[in-house]
């Protein structure tokens, strides 16, 4: 098949032709070459194009399950010139409505299984509807447009703890940024192997995970879903040399490795042994865990600080100590600051909030200018999200919003005290968050999952905390639930928390 003519790709679909006949993915139903997944992509490029040259920044959504097939949605949207809007699976048709609008979206791609959920919603909108196994089948053009890296290449939605979903749109050069910066750090290359069961509409999966695999020329395997029992099973493989996941998950892993046999537990540990390093994201990591999967695995977990509109931030080094419980140092290329209330710059030991900027910082919220102003002060990214520096690294006290509760004139983070809390015998897990009151602004409230057998009640919670935490820190709200609430990523959704505080529950 001959090439289409272009001047210039994207850099991540260039990257790719470096690396030939390689094997890029595997999924649950094949396996995929680098030079097959340009072939595939370029035949999307071609169903999308029509005949056409260019897209020109148009908004092509897309519904279909993480594999192979995936990848060549992605890859042929931005080679044909289009904006990437990968729509989260298990969504509501509502969410997924106001998704489609608010990205004021062309046309959609959809796979067999989101076929009878999205079709009657795309029709009544006019919008086009491509069908997976067609576009994978159509001819590829003759001709593709130029992509500078300025070009708008992707709109990611955020979670929508506190407000609608905000879509945040990164361009080519942002996109490369944001990789380069973890291939250097985390020290990719084509050797490695990586295993893939995060959710592809977040940063984490899409960046962290695949593109930065697909970058190095190395081996991304692609399950449909997470899986314990199957990630223990790629991990025991020896094969892979990489891991990356959410606490959630690793907690999971845990809970599986305590309950096999011994013989099986000895198998499972052995396995890590080739995994050159695990990392951990998108909430923070109770040094509980890290501790177990140390005992377990012999890995001392990478926590890192990102986000979706500035990619990965801060990091704990490939090689030299890791400190439980902090984020490290900012990534090569990325400024990082912090301050107060008012913008000003705090001395180390003293909490503020942390700006950003560099090449990876998003270019805006799309449709949103009075966001995308207000997002940024003085060219910095204010990312909402509390950080302290101790002993030169980082360590993160939470989001304004939501972790930094304001109590009798104090402010105290919810994560400090979910820390604590943790070390309680009966508390299997817990969430912190501010409650509103009206003599101390907020009371600290504890949401807590208990662990099987065990029993907890505010007054003895309150008198075991007080060897633990400062008086203003120790909780004056129990709520017990069965679980926690959590988004797709695992992480807790405190508004949700919160709600169920206010509702008396």
């Amino acid at each position: 098949m001959s090439e289409p003519s272009r001047t210039s790709l994207a850099p991540l679909v260039g990257r790719a032709r470096q690396h030939g006949g390689r094997l890029a993915l595997i999924d649950s139903e094949a396996d995929c070459s680098y030079q097959r997944l340009l072939e595939l992509s370029e035949r999307v490029a071609g169903a999308l194009l029509a005949g056409r040259s260019d897209l020109g920044e148009e908004r092509v959504v897309s519904l279909t399950k993480p594999g192979i097939a995936w990848v060549a949605v992605q890859w042929g949207i931005w080679q044909a010139g289009g904006i990437a809007v990968p729509l989260p699976l298990g969504t509501p048709l509502p969410e997924l409505e106001y998704l489609i609008d608010d990205s004021r979206a062309s046309s959609a791609i959809v796979d067999a299984e989101a076929e009878p959920l999205l079709a009657p919603a795309l029709a009544s909108r006019g919008l086009r509807m491509l069908r997976t196994g067609e576009v994978l089948a159509a001819s590829p053009p003759t001709v593709l447009p130029e992509l500078p890296s300025q070009r708008r290449a992707m709109i990611i939605y955020t979670s929508g703890t506190t407000s609608r979903p905000k879509g945040v749109v990164t361009t080519h050069g942002n996109i490369t940024a944001q990789i380069t910066t973890l291939i250097d750090a985390w020290g990719w290359s084509a050797d490695d192997r990586i295993v893939l069961f995060l959710p592809l509409h977040h940063v984490h999966g899409i960046i962290n995970v695949l593109s930065c695999a697909l970058w190095a020329g190395a081996v991304c395997e692609i399950l449909p879903r997470f899986d314990a029992e199957a990630v223990w099973e790629r991990i025991s493989s020896g094969q892979l040399t990489l891991l990356m996941a959410v606490p959630t998950i690793y907690s999971r892993l845990i809970a599986l490795w305590e309950d096999a046999a011994p013989e099986r537990r000895v198998q499972l540990s052995r396995g890590c042994s080739r995994l050159r390093l695990m990392v951990s994201g998108s909430a923070a990591l109770p040094v509980s865990t890290l501790e177990k999967w140390r005992e377990i695995t012999g890995h001392t977990l990478l926590e890192r600080y990102g986000m979706t509109e500035i990619g990965m931030a801060l990091s704990n080094p490939l090689v030299g100590q890791r400190v439980p419980g902090c984020v490290g140092l900012p990534l090569p290329g990325v400024g990082i600051q912090l301050v107060d209330d008012a913008g000003c710059l705090v001395p180390e030991g003293t909490p503020g909030e942390i700006e950003v900027r560099g090449a990876s910082v998003f270019q805006e919220y799309w449709g949103r200018d009075d966001a995308t102003r207000q997002a940024f002060r003085n060219g910095w990214f204010r990312t909402g999200d509390v950080a302290i520096v101790e002993k030169g690294v980082y360590r993160i006290l939470g989001r304004t919003s939501v972790d930094i509760i304001k109590t009798g004139g104090h402010k105290v983070s919810a994560l400090e005290i979910e820390e604590a809390l943790r070390e309680h015998a009966a508390i299997s897990e817990c969430a912190v968050v501010g409650v509103a009151d009206a003599e101390w602004g907020e009371r600290v409230g504890v949401a807590v999952v208990l662990r099987p057998g065990s029993e907890l009640n505010l007054d003895d919670l309150r008198n075991w905390s007080r060897d633990r935490l400062a008086v203003h820190k120790i909780p004056s709200r129990l709520l017990t639930l069965e679980a926690l609430p959590r988004n797709a990523m695992g992480k807790v959704t405190k508004p949700a928390v919160t709600a169920l505080f206010q509702q008396g529950q």
